[in-house]
């Protein structure tokens, strides 16, 4: 359930609850910490009993690191939201951002509520984290999570559309969408250096990795990719 505060009752909460001002981390109970081996890899579930969406938190925020945030943004409206897309493309993140919070946590909620331990649908949530996440540790964390995040975008929808799986035109117009907040959507890492990192990714079991993979914007789907593979796919994306 979604409740807007009144500013009396926002000033209240603030006096008394951690803030989190986000549209993705806060929301579905997934807590992780970081190993020498990989991102997010040792962690448990449990569930917030409250989250508190504060808008005006945002404004402290630089430009780079709003923009940072707005890739788990655009991430809803490529995984399963074409008329969340749609809209981004052609309305301002910051200057409608009570709507775009909204639509975001209503998004990872449905999600979430479905399949809370990550066996199923929420594995779209992933989209550009298993190659984000390796070129977050190749660059020693100097390129940010959502920097990392809209490159991953990037090479997963290329990916898809090397395979057949993706119409060529969404490439341009999920860059256009990413660049316009002032992310990146390439990288100078090779397909090697990033699939040496990834094949630890959560995302692993056995022999198979899972890479979520546009069929399209706002229709994602898990293709399984044998992990002596990885290389040569992520080349494709490239």
């Amino acid at each position: 359930e979604i409740i807007r505060l009144t500013q009396e009752k926002r000033e209240a909460y603030r006096a008394g609850y951690t803030v989190l001002a986000a549209v993705d981390s806060s929301v579905g109970g997934k807590t992780a910490i970081d190993l020498k081996a990989g991102k997010n890899l040792a962690g448990v579930f449990h569930q917030p009993s409250l989250v508190i969406c504060d808008t005006t938190t945002l404004n402290t925020l630089s430009p780079e690191t709003f923009s940072d945030g707005c890739a788990e943004v655009i991430k809803y409206g490529v995984i399963n939201d074409i008329d969340f897309f749609e809209y981004l493309e052609k309305n301002d993140i910051k200057e409608n951002i009570d709507f775009v919070i909204e639509s975001c946590v209503t998004n990872k909620a449905k999600i979430v509520s479905v399949d809370e331990f990550d066996k199923g649908i929420r594995q779209l949530l992933n989209l550009g984290h298993t190659i984000g996440h390796a070129i977050e540790i190749c660059s020693s964390l100097t390129i940010t999570h959502g920097q990392a995040v809209s490159i991953g975008m990037m090479i997963a929808t290329k990916i898809a559309i090397t395979l057949d799986l993706c119409p060529e035109e969404d490439l341009s117009r999920i860059k256009i969408v990413l660049e316009k907040i002032g992310l990146p959507t390439k990288t100078d890492f090779t397909a090697k250096e990033l699939a040496s990192v990834a094949t630890a990714d959560k995302n692993r079991a056995g022999d198979k990795i899972n890479l979520i993979l546009p069929h399209g914007i706002g229709n994602c789907k898990p293709v399984k990719i044998n992990v002596n593979e990885l290389e040569n796919i992520i080349e494709k994306g490239l």
